[in-house]
């Protein structure tokens, strides 16, 4: 079976028993923890995908690493997922579910890329005008680029508006180029 139809199918059958339950917002949180820990170790990656070691081993392991920390819900997913011998696959089903829950509750993700750091209130400010011009509540986070000499990048969900000085530069060259071609 094609990878992104089995994490895009457990994704949904966990999204829809989170809704089913009114455990939403507690569940997303989990599954963000969950999430982190594959962005952040290694380890927990190659323990994931790892042929050699037992399921039965990695389900006490994925137990110790969030019992207490997870909802029992989520644990026992994580559990099913690994007796179902899709574990490889949790860090696809975290991030589906993650955009089933934004979709559903009209949150859009949105990075700002500048050539020098902003100040928590322009973030702010920018991240108010993004809700109300979008109508949906943003999930702005920032980046620093210094190659884009000034400006800035926003990107919002799978859209782009460059407006960087060095996007302006390179349409300022290929016009010259293509006027000293004539």
């Amino acid at each position: 079976m094609d990878q992104s139809a089995i994490t895009v199918r457990y994704a949904k059958a966990f999204f829809a028993t989170a809704k089913e339950k009114d455990l939403l917002i507690t569940l997303k949180l989990d599954i963000e923890l969950v999430l982190a820990v594959c962005n952040t170790s290694k380890d927990f990656i190659l323990l994931l995908e790892s042929p050699i070691v037992k399921t039965s081993k990695k389900a006490e392991l994925i137990t110790s690493i969030f019992k207490g920390k997870i909802h029992e819900l989520t644990l026992k997913f994580l559990m099913l997922i690994a007796a179902n011998k899709r574990e490889e696959h949790i860090p696809g089903i975290c991030r589906n579910f993650l955009t089933l829950t934004r979709k559903d509750q009209n949150i859009k993700s949105a990075v700002i890329t500048t050539a020098t750091e902003i100040n928590k209130a322009t973030i702010a400010k920018i991240e108010l005008l993004m809700a109300k011009e979008l109508d949906a509540k943003i999930e702005l986070s920032s980046n620093l680029d210094p190659t884009i000499i000034g400006g800035l990048v926003l990107r919002i969900d799978d859209k782009q508006y460059d407006a960087s000085v060095a996007t302006q530069l390179k349409k300022i060259k290929q016009e010259l180029l293509e006027t000293e071609l004539k």
